[in-house]
């Protein structure tokens, strides 16, 4: 994987604006805050948010993938503000289960997701080297 970042251009903070890589895609749809059998523990932001991205992890892991081999994630909130008043947790959770990495990112507020108890909603793409 290579991180793209035209000359001159910041380096963003937690993400990449662009990146390149060569392997087998992995499509993961949208995981949301709830466990593998759909029963949700929280309200709070930041935990849907960890459970999201767990079960992004886990389902990566099924194609044989990694974190580290995710290049897009795509992030639907339905509250801007609450997903930035967590940030300090969010930034944590990302940290323990994702670790740290240089994926293409872009959060949207959406008004809601199709699940009325889900606060945050995590697609991503990984490439797993051959």
């Amino acid at each position: 994987m290579q991180v793209l970042l035209p000359p001159g251009w910041p380096r963003p903070k937690g993400y990449a604006n662009g990146v390149t890589a060569t392997g087998r895609q992995v499509f993961i749809a949208g995981m949301i805050g709830w466990d593998s059998q759909g029963e949700f523990h929280s309200d709070d932001f930041a935990e849907q948010t960890r459970q999201a991205l767990q079960n992004v992890v886990d389902v990566l892991r099924e194609a044989g993938g990694k974190p580290e081999h995710i290049v897009r994630m795509t992030w639907y909130v339905t509250d801007k503000r609450e997903y930035l008043a967590a940030g300090r947790e969010v930034g944590r959770a990302f940290r323990d289960i994702i670790g740290s990495f240089n994926a293409a990112m872009t959060a949207v507020e959406v008004s809601a997701l199709i699940e009325d108890r889900a606060k945050v909603e995590i697609e991503c793409t990984a490439v797993i080297p051959e």
